[in-house]
């Protein structure tokens, strides 16, 4: 195999490969702004300098391919000088708002100012002036004067996304981007622009001017919107989901996430949440404590008969709360009547990412056995003639009909999990507050069989304890009388947990302490999930179905919008303690 010398380093390469993919496959830093392992190569921000020898001039590493023999240095002085000179010119025209900049503190042009830029500027005439807050499309404001002018929007909005309707227009420094004339850029994978912008250009419509990202935490989580289960960072403060952004994960979404997903799925975390349990008496809901909703619902189940009681389990809930349920109701009730609902759009489908399974864990009802299909038509009959007394639900967003509404009206007990108020759950005997996706552990299963490990982003009142240094320092360390410690840490609590309660109190000895030991149980008698554990799951960024004793190893993948300054010879990496990796 032909090879390079990169800094001293021989490194074997394949035919076709760049200087820039050799570098990055093999921990060179390279700065760049334009260039992206999914896109084409452009080669316009001329950042990638590199010194090649034998070449009077130097090379840009996006655009050189590499060949047998070649020499390369990243770190000479001719390569710095001419970084250095390429941000001096991209920062002449380039205003100075980062205090205003939803970019600021994961910003490519700061991070790189700092590294190779000259700490002073020779430019004395007036910055241009461009047209600022301009909507691209529904999603996405465009700032043109920050704009560096990479082209990483348009080739995305060409090759990824389908909807070529970004260009320049003009030229020289007053060069800009503009939409076709009579079109935007409303596709839905618009928002993913935003990510790959190296600077503060494009900034999202739902999240301008809401936090600064130092104040924030990011915790790696799974997009719930769909069975891709697109792989997320749900960016919280003051305990709020205040937004999602892909997490790169090439076996499932690659860099990508669709507008959807980012926008539809977190606001259920924030709102019209149930904070603790509630039982029915006469026509109102009150509030109750743990130990009396679960006494409540342990009373109900006692004495009846097996039967007359229906379980549903979700979708839209852990693996590891599915097999809880129905290991409560086949052990514990001693029942075989467990369904399950998929919630399906096809016109949500297309051929990118979005599948019309609406939910993030329905394989985890196949791979548990439990019944899905005309479920719903057969628990309406069941209904309809009396043989279901009390109904156990943990999928709260059962589809409902007027015949189901009618039908509910004949049950004696109905007993849901819910994190929302859905309509379902306010006519509930018993609601156990249930903990959402961005407070859960638990792992989902997704269309193409990938089970992936979640963790809670959100803290409660139940987790706060495991939250530790996952939250940003503001709510770490804010003192009780600061506004941004003031948000609410629910009184709620994961399914699997309130039916170990359960069934310790209808005489069963179950004694799951943390969510891992019902993993582990799963793992010992499904074929399917033997080998796996959440370590190995987070390691091989998830593991197929039937894999887990020979997992797909993970490609060494490309972070998009993160950057981390080489340090300078002499200096220590920071610790967490002086600057948090989640803050």
């Amino acid at each position: 195999m032909p090879s390079i010398t990169i800094d001293g380093r021989e490194i074997p390469f394949e035919s076709g490969d760049s200087i820039i993919e050799v570098a990055l496959d093999n921990d060179i830093e390279i700065p760049h702004f334009c260039w992206h392992p999914s896109l084409s190569v452009s080669g316009n921000c001329r950042m990638c300098f590199v010194e090649v020898e034998g070449s009077p001039k130097l090379s840009i590493a996006c655009n050189t391919p590499c060949s047998e023999g070649q020499v390369v240095h990243t770190k000479s002085e001719k390569a710095e000088k001419g970084r250095e000179a390429i941000m001096e010119f991209l920062l002449i025209n380039h205003p100075l708002d980062c205090p205003i900049c939803d970019e600021a503190g994961q910003c490519k042009l700061q991070d790189y100012a700092f590294q190779h830029g000259r700490g002073e500027s020779r430019f004395e005439e007036m910055k241009v002036r461009k047209e600022k807050r301009v909507p691209l499309g529904p999603q996405v404001l465009f700032d043109g004067e920050r704009c560096i002018s990479c082209s990483r929007c348009i080739r995305f909005a060409e090759e990824i996304a389908d909807q070529p309707v970004l260009s320049f227009v003009n030229r020289g420094d007053h060069v800009s981007i503009e939409t076709f004339p009579g079109t935007e850029f409303d596709s839905p994978y618009s928002m993913n622009v935003i990510d790959i912008c190296p600077v503060g250009a494009l900034t999202s419509v739902d999240f301008r001017f809401k936090a600064r990202v130092w104040d924030m935490s990011f915790n790696e989580s799974i997009c719930p919107g769909c069975a891709r289960g697109c792989n997320v960072d749900v960016g919280v403060r003051d305990n709020e989901i205040l937004r999602l952004e892909p997490r790169t994960n090439m076996k499932v979404n690659e860099f990508w996430m669709c507008d959807p997903g980012r926008l539809e799925t977190y606001p259920r975390v924030n709102l019209e949440r149930y904070d603790g349990p509630q039982i029915r008496a006469g026509e109102k809901a009150i509030g109750v404590s743990w130990e009396e909703a679960l006494s409540e619902a342990s009373s109900r189940l006692r004495g009846v008969n097996a039967n007359e009681v229906w379980f549903l389990a979700s979708p839209d809930a852990t693996t590891e709360e599915n097999y809880a349920l129905t290991r409560f109701a086949r052990e514990v009730i001693g029942t075989q009547q467990i369904s399950g609902f998929t919630h399906l759009d096809p016109s949500f489908a297309d051929d990118k990412l979005r599948v019309a399974d609406r939910s993030p864990n329905s394989a985890a009802l196949r791979l548990l056995k439990v019944e899905t299909g005309d479920s719903l038509e057969k628990l309406i009959e069941a209904l309809e003639n009396g043989r279901v007394s009390v109904l156990y639900v943990l999928d709260e967003n059962l589809p409902t009909n007027d015949r189901l509404e009618e039908a509910l009206d004949r049950l004696d007990t109905l007993i849901v999990h819910a994190s929302n108020q859905t309509p379902l759950a306010r006519r509930a005997d018993v609601v156990f507050a249930n903990a959402a996706w961005a407070e859960n552990e638990g792992t989902y299963i997704n269309v193409d069989g990938m089970v992936q490990h979640l963790e809670p982003a959100i803290a409660t009142r139940e987790n706060q304890a495991r939250m530790g240094m996952k939250q940003s320092r503001l709510d770490k360390f804010g003192a009780y009388n600061d506004r941004w410690t003031q948000g609410t840490k629910r009184d709620v609590k994961p399914a699997w947990q309130v039916l170990s309660s359960l069934a310790r109190l209808l005489g069963t000895t179950w004694s799951y302490s943390w969510v891992e030991d019902l993993f582990e149980e799963m793992t010992g008698s499904i074929a399917d999930l033997k080998g796996m554990s959440y370590e190995s799951l987070d390691d091989y960024y998830g593991i197929a179905l039937g894999k887990g004793e020979r997992p797909t190893p993970h490609p060494k993948e490309y972070e998009p919008h993160f950057y981390r300054p080489q340090l300078l010879d002499g200096e220590h990496e920071p610790t967490d303690e002086i600057v948090g990796s989640n803050d």
